[in-house]
């Protein structure tokens, strides 16, 4: 009867049983912490990269982006908790794994918000650039990209969301550290504060990522001010 009253419903966990145990645990949730943050930080940063140079190319190539558009978006079909056994299964419990899956699930919202924000230049803006003689590239330069700038932020603040996620998720189909495991060995301990200390601390990770995108995009947005200033 105890044990399944313990697998049951059971008491609801006050937050004040959560605020202590992120104290009590505070010395051994750290170490997964950041090798969450380490894993969705690197995988987020390859994405940016991996994204921007793909929107690139099938900007700049239409006959590309009609073929693997289509290609990409089936691509987004595949469940996560799918993928992310699959992952550990092909490449180890490594961080490379982890990685491969943070780019997979942030790479397209990035790359949809780039081609989307490529779209948005005038087309008299543009005419009058081509009457001017400027060629594609600095077009691109000079029109292309500051017009994207707002949506490929967009992209950014939505792909951290699922960065932290996806690291989590392919922690918890195998790892060694990482708040996935530690959610994994919390719930099987039934140890509901824990698990709900893990999930604040993933929420604070997330909030810290978001902000930090969001301080980068008004520093920017000061630069980009100025140099445009200064060329005019």
């Amino acid at each position: 009867m105890h044990g399944k009253r313990r697998l049951g419903a059971g008491p609801a966990t006050a937050p004040t049983d959560v605020l202590r145990s992120l104290v009590i645990e505070r010395a051994r949730i750290g170490p997964h912490t950041r090798a969450t943050l380490a894993v969705a930080t690197l995988g987020f940063a390859l994405s940016v990269v991996f994204a921007f140079g793909a929107s690139v190319a099938l900007h700049f190539s239409l006959w590309l982006q009609r073929g693997l558009m289509p290609l990409l978006v089936a691509s987004q079909t595949i469940p996560l908790v799918a993928l992310a056994p699959l992952m550990i299964l092909w490449f180890g419990f490594g961080m490379l794994p982890k990685v491969l899956l943070v780019i997979l699930v942030t790479f397209f919202p990035m790359l949809v918000s780039l081609l989307s924000g490529y779209r948005q230049v005038p087309q008299a803006y543009l005419d009058l650039l081509t009457a001017m003689g400027a060629g594609r590239g600095r077009i691109f330069r000079r029109a292309t990209l500051p017009v994207a700038r707002a949506s490929f932020f967009a992209g950014l603040r939505i792909s951290a969301t699922y960065a932290i996620v996806a690291t989590i998720f392919a922690e918890y189909a195998g790892a060694r550290r990482g708040l996935g495991i530690y959610i994994l060995t919390a719930k099987n301990n039934f140890r509901a504060d824990l698990v709900l200390a893990a999930v604040v601390v993933s929420a604070a990770v997330t909030l810290l990522m978001l902000g930090t995108l969001r301080l980068i995009e008004r520093l920017t947005a000061h630069g980009h001010a100025r140099g445009r200033d200064a060329a005019g």
